[in-house]
């Protein structure tokens, strides 16, 4: 593949560097890529079509997360997606980083720690999270499958105290016996067989509703395949879903967490209280959609 500067660019589709930059920078330009400063057009990249041209089919949110990922755009969905999800995920599961040092951490790479200590875990699973999200972004259109599951637990984990912990296994189904909840999971010997057919039941087709996710994420953290992390993996498996399905996604935040859990544990007997609660925060989703002037 040969590249073009901006400046070649520019000529050939009788532009300003500018404007090629431009495009460049808001992701409208596929395969373009910076090296340090410089940006590397692909020769046989297309000119893109202006903003006010028309089109027939508006861009999906898939189409937009992944545009604003490679151009690195700041202030976006994407960047909301990024320290929202990350930073209430992890809370849930009881990191002590605040909003702002989530925030900090991914937009700078660097740790805000002001008063008090942080735990080294809370940073590294942080930062670990944020790439699982990318990965969750970049294959929004693929079925689900055991492969993809088991590089989202090992991406979140790797780095961690656990992963150095003999008994540990970093990407692969535990080894010990665990409970969610003072509830009973899978032993340790049965997870491979029922995450088989846990996804063999689920399916690959894109005609699902919010209620099939939902079963999907009860039953996948009744099973708890990995020793720590079902949680996020599983709440990053409903994001992506969403993605791939047409669904909006959410985000359960702390006012939603007790309602969540409720939710879980009372699913096989009354689907209200966990739909409601996802419903509720996909209201909220949506108003940040509509924020963005993205459509759902």
């Amino acid at each position: 593949m040969k590249y073009l500067s901006v400046a070649e660019t520019a000529k050939k589709w009788g532009l300003s560097e500018r404007s090629v930059r431009n495009y460049c920078a808001s992701g409208r330009v596929d395969g373009a890529f910076l090296t340090g400063k410089t940006w590397n057009i692909p020769e046989d990249a297309e000119r893109p079509a202006r903003i006010g041209a028309k089109t027939d089919v508006p861009a999906t949110l898939p189409e937009i997360l992944k545009r604003e990922k490679a151009c690195g755009l700041s202030g976006g969905i994407y960047h909301y997606v990024q320290i929202e999800l990350t930073y209430n995920s992890n809370h849930i599961e009881g990191s002590r980083l605040t909003h702002e040092q989530t925030r900090y951490i991914f937009e700078t790479n660097t740790i805000g720690v002001g008063s008090g200590a942080v735990r080294v875990d809370d940073v590294v699973e942080t930062a670990n999270h944020f790439r699982c999200i990318d990965m969750a972004v970049d294959e929004a259109g693929k079925p689900l499958s055991e492969a993809f599951i088991g590089r989202l637990h090992g991406t979140l984990k790797n780095g961690t105290t656990d992963s150095r912990a003999e008994w540990f296994a970093v990407g692969e189904y535990k080894r010990l016996p665990n409970t969610v909840g003072g509830r009973e999971t899978a032993q340790p010997e049965e997870v491979a067989g029922e995450m088989k057919r846990l996804l063999a039941a689920y399916g690959s087709g894109k005609d699902k509703t919010l209620d099939d996710l939902l079963d999907f994420h009860y039953r996948f953290e009744r099973i708890h395949p990995f020793q720590d992390g079902n949680g996020r993996v599983g709440r990053l498996i409903l994001f992506k879903e969403c993605l791939r399905c047409g669904i909006v996604p959410f985000i359960i935040g702390e006012d939603l967490k007790m309602f969540y859990y409720r939710g879980l544990h009372e699913w096989e007997n009354e689907r209200g209280y966990l739909r409601d609660t996802c419903l509720a925060a996909q209201d909220k989703f949506k108003r940040v959609l509509d924020r963005f002037r993205i459509s759902y």
